[in-house]
């Protein structure tokens, strides 16, 4: 295992966590933010956009690009508190760091990630934190948001087909936005994905969310497959009506989240989420885009990615 500091998009106090084959590089001057996951000498399959800002009330807030880690449901300007201070950090063993960031002032929350790698081959545990350091019960969720490189397609498992026949109670909430448009030409909805394209020249944005009880949803390029797991609470209260996923794209940047259940947490008590990603490389829709060709293509990876 591999960890040092390096610098990287003008973020000059970075720590790389790496094994042989992949590197995993977080900030420590801003964040809690993961802002680069690749095979070692590969390209980030991660997105970045270092230029971008919001003006709040709270100040100014960059998504930066990669991936952090917010309250929901979303909120303006609570959910866009700026993260632009240094984080604690501290090593955990030899293949994991901690991340913390000072109490928001405007929020009264701490949010901090561990990053842990695996000692061999693709895998990273993602463990998110969010507690309540404000003098009143708060109710929020852990919110995972990874911004991803564009060019390439989310796509979010549908429920096992049933016949009517067999089974006639729903399967799962399919939860809209006022601006979810799904004639847009991004969404793809079949019988077994949901797929949404990224595209510079379409910058109206479009979002959906899901109870996604399959527990994975993946993003994939020309070049690699990036796949992230999560667990789905049965019977738990998710945010958005629901959704334990969403995806969200205008022009060429796009992001797959995760959510946790939403908690009542009294002062100094937290909720935490846990992600499990991986990486593929190679992968070919060797019949095409459809459905058939993604199942045959993703789906023995999926099965051989653990949650």
């Amino acid at each position: 295992m591999q960890m040092e500091k390096v610098s990287y998009l003008n973020q000059p106090n970075c720590l790389r966590l790496a094994n042989r084959e992949i590197e995993v590089l977080v900030t420590t001057d801003v964040g809690p933010r993961i802002i680069r996951y690749a095979r070692k000498g590969g390209e980030n399959v991660l997105g970045e956009v270092p230029e971008t800002a919001v003006e709040t009330v709270l100040g100014r807030w960059k998504p930066w690009g990669g991936h952090r880690l917010w309250a929901a449901p979303e909120d303006w300007p609570r959910s866009y508190a700026p993260d632009n201070d240094a984080v604690e950090y501290k090593a955990v063993g030899e293949r994991a760091l901690r991340l913390r960031q000072q109490t928001e002032l405007a929020t009264g929350l701490q949010k901090e990630m561990m990053v842990t790698i695996d000692e061999v081959g693709s895998g990273v545990r993602v463990d998110h934190r969010i507690t309540n350091r404000s003098q009143t019960e708060v109710e929020v969720a852990p919110w995972a948001l990874t911004i991803m490189r564009g060019g390439g397609v989310a796509i979010l498992p549908q429920e096992p087909f049933r016949p009517h026949s067999e089974y006639l109670l729903p399967a799962r909430p399919l939860v809209l936005w006022h601006y979810t448009n799904l004639s847009d030409p991004r969404w793809r909805v079949g019988q077994k994905f949901i797929s949404l394209k990224s595209d510079p020249d379409l910058s109206e944005p479009q979002k959906i969310g899901v109870a996604n009880k399959q527990g994975w949803a993946a993003y994939y390029l020309p070049d690699a497959l990036f796949v992230k797991r999560f667990a789905y609470v049965e019977g738990a209260t998710y945010p958005d009506y629901g959704s334990n996923n969403e995806v969200f794209t205008a022009g060429s940047f796009i992001e797959v989240e995760s959510l946790a259940p939403l908690a009542r947490l009294a002062p100094g008590e937290w909720a935490e989420h846990v992600e499990h990603w991986y990486l593929f490389d190679g992968v070919q829709l060797g019949g095409g885009d459809g459905e058939a060709a993604l199942e045959a293509a993703f789906g023995p990876l999926i099965a051989v990615a653990p949650l």
